[in-house]
């Protein structure tokens, strides 16, 4: 049989039309029960958690392979505040328009075609699937944290557990070796081969959001409002008693030395810990993927989106500051850096109630990233892309409980070999990679369609769209040549992609066609 190259060329290129787009959407039997405020709770339930309670650490001390922004996570947080301001108005736009689950993987089939849609939807499982790995990490410490205190009335079997039954396999590597001892040693082997290192409350947490889910998208966002609340009144807390706690000096040294003390790396570590605290706002994207399940969507997302944005960037730029003045950069713990820094204040209590903020907060990010990813996954099916048994709705709770599952599943096996600091750079360069698509596709349906309506528009383009490419495209960018594993890992993860697009999906597509 001959190859026609044009045909080849046509299907890679081919696009889903807005009417076939709405269509679908108008056929979905997803229930729209979610209202402007339902999206803005979900938007700081993905927002407001991992970054906050964890990662702001990191990007302020440094990492492994990172290095520290220092007292200047303030400017760090600004420049990732505007790579997600400009994308957010042209997740806006889009959202208003194709009011439909799959975010910017819909949004990129619309405008680019076929192949770039199956890659964006990869992409996508970077910034939420191998995301909530970075979650799942960060919970279980937090979680262990918080039974210390209960040292004296729980047992210590339960307060301090072997740290292969809490940690993936590096992390536990990492951890006994810290201690003076040897992983070999301390990690059991099955069939005295295979290390075995699982992350138990982990995995338990990951099935009982999944559970949730599979209940229903209201009952999800109830859980989620309630979380919202909790870890809002522990932040603002912090906030509010850390601020007595502030020493100017923490932030500038002495007049003399102000610069090395306020920005310790330089402009290297300013740009680093943009990167790295960018996934402190990793999430208000997936406000979008629940367009189906919203009433109003035109009206509603585009407030859910930017309402989000505007909340969460002055939470953090407060806590940055206060968490920077209470203690300087080479005492920060890099892995519980609000509660330590509580600690070092003797305000004990606080620094307890902070430990359950955090829960409260992961947990609420990790419903909503879950989330994200069975409704991108439920999309991809939709479209052909994906298995069409992917997409069976539960007759009674109405959610796509079969995705919803198998996106559950992935995130319990990746919590089984990888790390929270990669897997958290990695959904850093997904998003990245996503947001900057978003951007380029503002501007190609401009440009192709200019009369569409358009509830909501992106103000001053092309200038709006083409900053949101500088800073989200100038990111991934700079880490790709400044970061280890994931700077590796990424590029592998997007060949992974395409040979999986050539060998299934684009086979499985024609198939659909003739069908």
């Amino acid at each position: 049989m001959k190859f026609d190259l044009s045909a080849f060329k046509r299907n890679l290129l081919s696009k889903k039309t807005f009417d076939d787009i709405l269509q679908t959407a108008e056929n979905s039997d997803l229930k729209k029960t979610l209202n402007a405020f339902d999206l803005i709770v979900l938007g700081i339930g993905a927002v407001i958690g991992t970054g906050i309670f964890t990662i702001i650490g990191v990007a302020a001390a440094g990492g492994p392979e990172s290095l520290g922004a220092g007292p200047a996570l303030v400017i760090s947080m600004l420049i990732a505040m505007l790579a997600c301001l400009f994308s957010a108005l042209c997740y806006a736009e889009f959202a208003s328009m194709i009011p439909v689950a799959g975010s910017s993987y819909t949004y990129t089939y619309a405008t680019m075609g076929e192949f770039m849609a199956w890659m964006i939807g990869w992409v996508l499982m970077l910034e939420y699937a191998i995301g909530n790995i970075t979650i799942v990490s960060a919970w279980t410490g937090y979680f262990f944290e918080f039974l210390k205190g209960f040292s004296h009335i729980l047992p210590a079997w339960v307060t301090n557990p072997p740290i292969y039954l809490i940690n993936d396999y590096r992390t536990a590597v990492t951890a006994y070796q810290n201690l003076g001892l040897d992983p070999s040693v301390e990690i059991p082997k099955i069939f005295g081969v295979i290390p075995f290192a699982v992350n138990i409350p982990g995995i338990l947490l990951v099935i009982i959001i999944t559970v949730l889910l599979a209940r229903g998208i209201k009952e999800s966002t109830k859980a989620a409002a309630f979380m919202v609340f909790v870890k809002l009144a522990v932040i603002f807390l912090f906030i509010i008693a850390g601020a007595f706690y502030i020493e100017p000096e923490n932030w500038f040294g002495s007049v003399d030395n102000w610069w090395q003390t306020f920005a310790p790396n330089g402009i290297s570590g300013i740009i680093s810990g943009a990167f790295i605290i960018f996934f402190a706002y990793v999430g208000f994207d997936a406000i979008s993927t629940a367009a189906e399940e919203t009433k109003n969507p035109q009206k509603n997302l585009p407030i859910g989106l930017i309402g989000t944005l505007v909340i969460c960037t002055v939470v953090y730029i407060l806590t940055s500051l206060v968490l920077t003045g209470i203690v300087s950069i080479d005492e920060i713990n890099t892995v519980a850096p609000i509660a330590s820094a509580m600690n070092k204040t003797n305000s004990n209590w606080i620094a307890g109630l902070i430990s359950v903020g955090a829960l409260a907060g992961l947990t609420s990010v990790l419903l909503v990233y879950q989330l994200g990813t069975t409704r991108i996954l439920y999309a991809m099916s939709r479209d052909g892309f994906l298995p069409k048994s992917l997409q069976n709705i539960h007759p009674k709770y109405k959610t796509p409980h079969v995705v919803t599952w198998v996106a559950g599943i992935i995130v319990i096996i990746g919590a089984l070999f990888m790390d929270l600091n990669i897997s958290a750079e990695l959904c850093d360069f997904g998003t990245f990679a996503s947001f900057t698509v978003v951007c380029i596709a503002v501007l190609i349906l401009r440009k192709k369609e200019p009369k569409r309506k358009r509830p909501f528009k992106v103000p001053f383009v092309p200038l709006f769209p083409i900053l949101g490419i500088f800073f989200c495209g100038g990111l991934m960018i700079y880490s790709l040549f400044n970061l280890g594993t994931s700077a590796f890992l990424f590029p592998l993860w997007v060949v992974i992609g395409v040979i999986i697009y050539f060998l299934y999906c684009y086979k499985n597509m024609r198939k659909n066609q003739k069908g």
